[in-house]
């Protein structure tokens, strides 16, 4: 299950908050070897700032935080543009209301196993289908996104490629590409499709609270 929380709500989910801060310190600094900001275990950056809009995956019993990503508007500051402008061709940028980027994709050890029969794990199928309703209902065409080249064949798997733009580089431990994915009803179809996923991700409460037009 997928449960969307606002940047302005995170007093209110602090366990969640910390917990999410967590993983992605185990994830981007230990595993990636990124220079990303780690204090007191937890890793956060500026854009945490801006009022982003968090998925987080839970454990539907333990009510455990498994996995998360955060959105955030191309129209305003995002880590494409203002921190990995060398993966795109020199003074080119993504900026379109109708694009949003996705950054911080990550899940705590053993949630990336993928479930028998499967090629991906569900908390990685759960992220990207949420990633994707969240589009159709925000009214967007395409998430754009920077990561690494395993997610390049996690991304395959899912039934949602990535359109690579700019050139890909080795920052910290790996190559990091930017690419484009496709938002809209047949792009989720295949999503489901391939994962296996049957209906929607998104707690409805959730999506009520953070997506009220």
């Amino acid at each position: 299950m997928i449960f969307l929380v606002n940047g302005s709500e995170r007093d209110q989910y602090s366990y969640y908050m910390n917990s999410m801060h967590r993983i992605r310190a185990a994830v981007f600094h230990d595993r990636l070897q990124w220079e990303v900001k780690v204090e007191r275990g937890q890793e956060k950056d500026r854009f945490d700032e801006l009022n982003p809009l968090y998925l987080l995956s839970l454990d539907e019993e333990s009510g455990r935080i498994r996995g998360s990503a955060r959105l955030l508007p191309t129209t305003g500051p995002n880590m494409l543009r203002d921190v990995f402008p060398s993966l795109l061709p020199e003074d080119e940028f993504v900026e379109s209301a109708s694009i949003w980027e996705s950054s911080r994709f990550s899940m705590e050890p053993g949630a990336e196993t993928p479930l028998p029969g499967q090629l991906i794990s569900q908390v990685t199928a759960e992220l990207i289908a949420g990633i994707c309703e969240v589009g159709l209902i925000a009214g967007l065409t395409d998430v754009v996104s920077v990561f690494d080249a395993r997610m390049v064949r996690i991304m395959r798997a899912s039934g949602s490629p990535a359109t690579i733009i700019g050139k890909p580089q080795r920052i910290g431990a790996f190559m990091t590409y930017a690419g484009l994915f496709e938002v809209s009803d047949a792009a989720l179809a295949n999503i489901r499709r391939a994962t296996g996923l049957e209906g929607s991700v998104l707690e409805p409460q959730s999506v009520s609270r953070c997506l009220a037009a």
